[in-house]
């Protein structure tokens, strides 16, 4: 196969290691594809900020990447402690839902607030409540109206605004928030190019935020995150309700028994594979380089593994955020990923099977594609149909080279596996459209004389455009 594009994206987190205009464009340059601010840690003007510096440094080095926001959905968190509790096994802790209401504390139970008042009534006796990413663990064993009175399982100190998982528990929380209305909001006045709605509970969730966009007349993609049990059971309708999936395994880690997790991941990339949706892989991949300038064996096969299973993208969050070492992680994701896809044409995933004509004359390219040693995909679309339709039958050995007039889409075709994305204006005959791309392919190096290409597109005949293949051998 050709070796000359990685196949796999790379999604990467920017924070306070990254932000710099001299960091972006370390990380950039090192192969990012995408650029996700999570804005559970971000304000507005800090976005602002970097959305314009990140536009700013890809002019600069003629890399245009994507920008992905990633708004907070429901959460429950723990309020303000003066001091961090520590926690014992065996003791009892109560969860306050109404602050306001004075408890009579004469059994001295220590307690902590918690900002969602609906606990209570979601929540039953025997549930587990978890503090701090799992690191925490505790039994509701008694109910009442302003608070939850809990037996500690698993010991640990409790601070300030930590995060709390209810496994198996439907929270009736709203999946697109106030604060995430108005991130929302920010973010396409900025023009980013995608937005990751978390804890994606059902369809409906997607629904509700494409609305929104419908609203304000965006055509930014998105990205549905599954990180709990409901997102699970309901993973083939969100699929095909959102525009990509992400495998966020961090919370998804922690609703889930542990054992599970490998077991869901593969099942959310074949339903995306099955239904032609992209799919991330995110969280932990190489959580050790936080502190440490190499990964550990064990993190090196789980970015292979995402690879093998054939995954748009794979996604960094710690790692370039706060970590020490970002442009070396990009870095070590973009070897690993090329090495494994050295492999790819012994792997077989389960691929979309589509019905219509026009995805039939997509598939009939792709299997030209395969047989013809070193050839490259050429296509060219205006709304993505094309480079998606490509993409998501996972040609094992040509990279889709993808022409597009359209700045947005051009930037958001760098989620899909394989395509490699050029900004060009069409002209008004295809054949000629056609021509300038390949002209543009020559001047940038991309093709030689002797390479094969495969034309996907469409062409002018008796004066109405019809899908075609074509094989080209370039003099």
């Amino acid at each position: 196969m050709s070796s000359d594009i990685r196949r796999t994206k790379i999604i990467a987190t920017i924070g306070p290691a990254t932000e710099s205009e001299e960091n972006l464009e370390k990380l950039i340059l090192s192969g990012v594809d995408i650029a996700r601010l999570n804005m559970a840690h971000a304000s507005h003007e800090w976005t602002r900020m970097i959305i314009r510096r990140i536009r700013k440094v890809s002019q600069k080095i003629d890399r245009d990447i994507a920008i992905m926001m990633d708004i907070k959905g429901p959460e429950i968190r723990t309020g303000d402690v003066d001091i961090p509790l520590e926690l014992k096994v065996g003791e009892i802790f109560d969860f306050n839902v109404k602050p306001e209401i004075d408890r009579d504390n004469s059994e001295k139970v220590r307690s902590v607030d918690v900002n969602y008042r609906d606990l209570v009534d979601d929540i039953k006796v025997g549930d587990t409540v978890l503090v701090d990413n799992g690191l925490i663990s505790l039994e509701v064993f008694e109910k009442h109206d302003a608070h939850i009175r809990c037996r500690v399982l698993i010991p640990g100190e409790i601070k300030s605004r930590r995060h709390i998982n209810l496994p198996g528990v439907k929270v009736n929380l709203p999946s697109f928030t106030q604060k995430d209305r108005a991130d929302t909001t920010v973010g396409l006045e900025e023009e980013i190019d995608f937005v990751a709605l978390s804890f994606v509970r059902s369809a409906d969730d997607i629904t509700l935020l494409r609305d929104f966009l419908t609203e304000k007349e965006s055509n930014v993609r998105i990205i549905a995150k599954i990180e709990d049990q409901s997102g699970i059971t309901n993973l083939d309708a969100i699929v095909r309700s959102a525009d990509a999936l992400m495998v966020a395994r961090g919370d998804l880690g922690i609703e889930c028994p542990f054992e599970e997790l490998p077991v869901i991941q593969r099942r959310a990339v074949r339903s995306c594979l099955a239904q032609g949706r992209p799919v991330i892989v995110a969280t932990h991949m190489l959580e050790s380089m936080i502190t440490q300038p190499l990964p550990t064996r064990a993190e090196i096969t789980d970015v292979a593994n995402a690879v093998y299973e054939l995954a748009d993208c794979v996604m960094l969050s710690g790692e370039t955020t706060i970590g020490k070492y970002p442009t070396e992680c990009v870095g070590i994701l973009s070897k690993i990923a090329r090495r494994i896809e050295l492999e790819e044409d012994t792997v077989e995933g389960q691929i979309a099977v589509f019905t219509g004509d026009r995805m039939k004359v997509l598939h009939s390219a792709v299997v030209l594609a395969n047989e013809i040693a070193h050839s490259k995909i050429l296509t060219f679309t205006r709304r993505g149909f094309m480079a998606h339709g490509l993409a998501a039958q996972r040609p094992t050995r040509a990279p889709i080279l993808t022409f597009t007039p359209n700045e947005k889409l051009f930037r958001q075709l760098r989620l899909l596996r394989a395509v490699e994305p050029f900004l060009m204006p069409f002209a008004s005959e295809p054949d000629a459209t056609i021509e300038n791309a390949i002209a543009h392919l020559k001047r940038l190096r991309r093709i030689k004389t002797g390479d094969k290409l495969i034309i996907a597109t469409d062409i002018l005949s008796q004066d109405r455009l019809v899908d075609s293949v074509q094989l080209r051998t370039i003099s």
